[in-house]
């Protein structure tokens, strides 16, 4: 099992300051994994979001809708989008009603490249927790909020 102060050498003021410090430590360590997981399959983990999101819809969607739903916000979402249009895995569609307004939609090869990665991915991550412990971590970390 991890400890922080032992991982990054360090002491902390006090178990709040260690908590911020291990939820960052964390985070960028998610990160990692996921960008190193996803490597593989030639996206990023903001491009798996995006298809997840699609292939979640049923629909196309706008845009600006696909960003708000982001995990990760990000502010170079259309050029994520432009890279999964030019692999085949999302399509644009102009809308007919606004010339000003493209919908998104998730191609087969989107569907297929999703169903070709493990769902099995996010339970790496979190198989040591306990639904108990699951749960009071989605508590704190919804609070902290």
């Amino acid at each position: 099992m991890g400890d922080i102060s032992k991982d990054i050498n360090s002491t902390f003021k006090n178990e709040k300051q260690k908590a911020l410090i291990n939820i960052l430590y964390t985070a960028n360590w998610i990160n990692s994994f996921q960008n190193e997981f996803f490597k593989s399959f030639g996206i990023s983990p903001q491009q798996y979001n995006i298809l997840k999101i699609l292939n979640g819809a049923n629909q196309p969607l706008k845009v600006q809708t696909i960003k708000d739903r982001m995990i990760e916000r990000s502010p170079n979402a259309t050029r994520l989008m432009d890279k999964l249009c030019a692999k085949n895995l999302i399509e644009r569609i102009p809308c007919e009603d606004d010339r000003r307004v493209v919908h998104i939609e998730i191609t087969a090869n989107g569907k297929q490249l999703l169903e070709s990665i493990s769902s099995e991915f996010y339970e790496t991550l979190v198989e040591k927790l306990t639904a108990t412990e699951a749960q009071q971590l989605n508590h704190i970390l919804d609070k902290m909020r």
